[in-house]
């Protein structure tokens, strides 16, 4: 009698540690998402939309949300370390997970560029004896080797880095109330003139709120590497499920709620591209040193984004290696279960990519960012796609490992996946947006092109 042939669904055990913890995950859910996006570049946002920029947030917090739903329903029935990549591959094939994967990673080291350049030059501003090059080295040595070192290592830099920066969020709405009601000393009820003031609470009219959604999606890109980490959790079906649920209504009420506060606070009109409207809402309340709170808000926000992506990163390619889509000398893991080699290779190209910015910010560097500028935006068009076809697959094959599932499916799944298209084409009708589109579906493409020369390759064989 021969033995029934292992489900496509099956999960191998993962070599790596299980040293995250519950809180570990829970905290890294509510504040991997939280970041200089949204302390400063919500400002963009305000500009174009107005108090409307509430229903920007409102909008894209959603979509982001039924990601989030599906990423969630997935790893917590198949968790593995490649997280979504792994789940393209099972449900539409090996070019869908060697795609998604290799954009994801190229994606998370680039964007590390970004993050330890904008923290030094914050950095540099506080100690201006110290050159700006010299803060980046330093910020890349200390979390290459945090994230050498035990996994534990970096959950706790995480639960802490996301501590302060859900703290700030909830004291800036608890303070934003108070000056509102005219609670605080020396301030008036404010009222609702700067809602309706200045041409309303719509004043550029739809495609405004449009406009200060395209301004704004991307700021909820880092929710998929809570799923990324429960692979290395005590018990990652259980552990990513709650992650997902407390993390995803909290994330929504935060970003959503200090726009209203700030709409309401301060006319529309005063906020500037580029400055915080988080600052200009704490002077006008009177805090003292209010842009300097805000900078050490910001500078924890950068460092918590760059360790987590070079951990995301070191994940994904480890994750490659696995299934032969990345060299097999990634895999190997050290005795407390860290792949060294996979965060080595994911942090050389992010010193690179460091150089490229410091060097070159307005030509090569510029380049590469566009490259990945709607990425996000392909990836979580892959996330849905495999949702919808590993629903049905789940349900016929392992139904008991539904423990999270996605809301309406498959209708929802199918919002979200025409609502990601929406974007894309409305970014391409949009000057500022469009050179993103283009060079990131040139990248995507010519990934695409790889994964499907090697399919065929391997198909021959």
């Amino acid at each position: 009698m021969h033995d029934a042939p292992p489900s496509p669904l099956a999960t191998e055990p993962e070599p790596l540690s299980h040293g995250l913890k519950q809180r570990h995950l829970t905290m890294l859910g509510l504040g991997g998402v939280i970041g200089a996006g949204l302390f400063v570049g919500s400002g963009a946002g305000i500009a174009v939309a107005g108090p409307g920029i509430a229903l920007s947030y409102l909008i894209a917090g959603t979509l982001a949300m039924l990601i989030m739903r599906m990423l969630g329903e997935m790893s917590a029935a198949m968790p593995a370390s490649g997280a979504f990549s792994v789940h393209a591959e099972r449900a539409l094939g090996r070019w869908a997970g060697f795609s998604v994967g290799w954009l994801y990673w190229f994606l998370l080291v680039v964007v590390l560029a970004v993050e330890a350049t904008g923290a030094a030059r914050i950095a540099h501003g506080w100690v201006p004896g110290i050159p700006q090059w010299t803060w980046v080295l330093v910020f890349m040595v200390v979390f290459t080797a945090t994230n050498l070192a035990a996994v534990k290592n970096f959950g706790e830099f995480e639960f802490w880095f996301a501590a302060l920066k859900v703290g700030a969020i909830v004291l800036f709405l608890g303070l934003g109330v108070l000056a509102i009601a005219g609670w605080l000393p020396d301030t008036d009820p404010i009222g609702l003139a700067n809602l309706t003031g200045q041409g309303g609470f719509l004043p550029n009219g739809w495609s405004g709120v449009i406009s200060g959604v395209l301004a704004v999606v991307f700021a909820f890109g880092g929710l998929e590497v809570v799923t990324i980490a429960a692979a290395e959790s005590e018990d990652p079906a259980r552990n990513v499920a709650r992650a997902v649920r407390s993390a995803v209504w909290r994330i929504l009420f935060f970003y959503v709620g200090s726009m209203v506060v700030i709409v309401t606070l301060l006319p529309w009109t005063s906020m500037r591209p580029g400055q915080s409207p988080y600052v200009a809402v704490l002077d006008a309340i009177g805090v003292p040193s209010a842009g300097q709170i805000m900078n050490i808000v910001v500078f924890v926000a950068l460092l918590s984004a760059l360790n987590a992506n070079l951990y995301g990163s070191s994940r994904m390619i480890f994750s490659l290696a696995e299934r032969g889509e990345a060299p097999a000398g990634l895999l190997r893991v050290s005795a407390g279960g860290v792949p060294r080699r996979a965060v080595l290779a994911s942090v050389a190209f992010g010193f690179v990519s460091v150089l490229l910015n410091l060097k070159w910010p307005d030509s090569v560097f510029l380049y590469m960012l566009n490259a990945v500028g709607a990425v996000l935006l392909f990836v979580w068009g892959l996330i849905a796609l495999s949702q919808l076809r590993l629903r049905r697959r789940i349900e016929r094959e392992a139904p008991e490992t539904l423990t999270l599932k996605m809301w309406g499916f498959p209708w929802l799944s199918c919002l979200a996946l025409a609502a990601m298209a929406g974007v894309l084409v409305l970014m391409l009708y949009d000057d500022a947006s469009r050179p993103q589109v283009l060079w990131s579906g040139a990248a995507t493409a010519a990934v695409l092109a790889v994964a499907v020369v090697r399919d065929v390759r391997t198909k021959r064989k």
